[in-house]
């Protein structure tokens, strides 16, 4: 009796470093690349994140460079605070990261495929796994949520530099908020739990390749949420287990939904929070009124 094949990355190819260095070097073709044999080697993965970190120092500033110019001519350079203040430049800045996003985008594909030799749903894993699929990958985001606003409540809060970005100006808060469910979740997954984790598991193995991971994803993240201490926390996280579930299942879309679902709550707070805190400031509850009535006072 025959054994049906296995569906493709059934389970992650498990690598030593005693494996790998004894491992023949046999080219990766179109048909046998995969996430656990990639077309690109470590070099090529850290060159692509050095890349995209420098994008995203340079371009949001470009875009707002020529407003800054303009605005500050025959006065002194704006010092950080005025920047972060200046709601112009702060639209102009968060308005930024798309071009960079896009443009980091271009270059993964350009590294992962080889310029569209390799397919990039087979190298990144572009695919479900049999045990764990779209509703587990939404129920873990939401738990991974409720557990990092517990963390953040423990831990205290601290404003931080998106803190400001957020209240600067409703557009800046807005364009944050698409950028967080549009294209960061894609763009991250596809460098750290792509690029980053195929590669470094070659040659270091899995759970080695998770906690560099974890912490190369966290430790930007440093910058953005200095000194909240309850949001590094909650994003280290994030970053833990989101590793773990690429090298549990072998793949990147659960990877991709949980950090899609987990920002787009976020998100939509973030739009709705004017609303939700008129709504709070409305709600004064009555005996004798019903929730009616007060929805009905508050869209009043």
């Amino acid at each position: 009796m025959s054994t049906p094949p296995a569906p493709p990355y059934s389970a992650p190819t498990i690598y030593s470093p005693a494996a790998a260095a004894n491992e023949p070097d046999v080219p990766v073709t179109p048909s046998t690349a995969s996430p656990e044999s990639p077309p690109w080697g470590l070099l090529g993965a850290l060159l692509t994140w050095f890349g995209s970190v420098a994008l995203l120092t340079l371009v949001p500033n470009l875009c707002a460079l020529p407003y800054v110019v303009y605005h500050y001519q025959g006065l002194p350079a704006p010092t950080r605070e005025a920047l972060l203040s200046d709601k112009t430049f702060m639209v102009l800045f968060v308005a930024g990261w798309v071009p960079t996003h896009l443009l980091t985008l271009a270059m993964i594909w350009a590294v992962a495929t080889r310029l569209g030799k390799f397919s990039w749903r087979d190298v990144f894993g572009w695919s479900w796994s049999p045990t764990f699929g779209i509703w587990k990958s939404v129920g873990l985001a939401i738990g991974l949520y409720v557990l990092a606003m517990v963390i953040i409540a423990l831990a205290g809060t601290q404003p931080t530099d998106l803190d400001r970005i957020l209240q600067s100006s409703r557009a800046a808060a807005l364009i944050l908020a698409v950028i967080a469910v549009a294209t960061a979740p894609l763009v991250e997954e596809m460098i750290y739990r792509g690029l980053l984790y195929s590669a470094l598991q070659r040659v270091v193995g899995p759970w080695s390749a998770v906690i560099v991971v974890s912490a190369m994803f966290a430790g930007l993240h440093v910058l953005q949420y200095w000194p909240n201490a309850g949001v590094i926390g909650s994003i280290t996280l994030l970053s833990v287990v989101l590793t773990v579930a690429r090298a549990r299942t072998g793949r990147l879309l659960p990877c991709f939904v949980i950090h899609l679902v987990f920002n787009g709550v976020q998100s939509v707070i973030i739009v709705f929070e004017p609303y939700l805190r008129r709504l709070a400031e409305h709600w004064r509850p009555q005996p004798t009124t019903g929730f009616v009535i007060h929805i009905l006072h508050f869209l009043s």
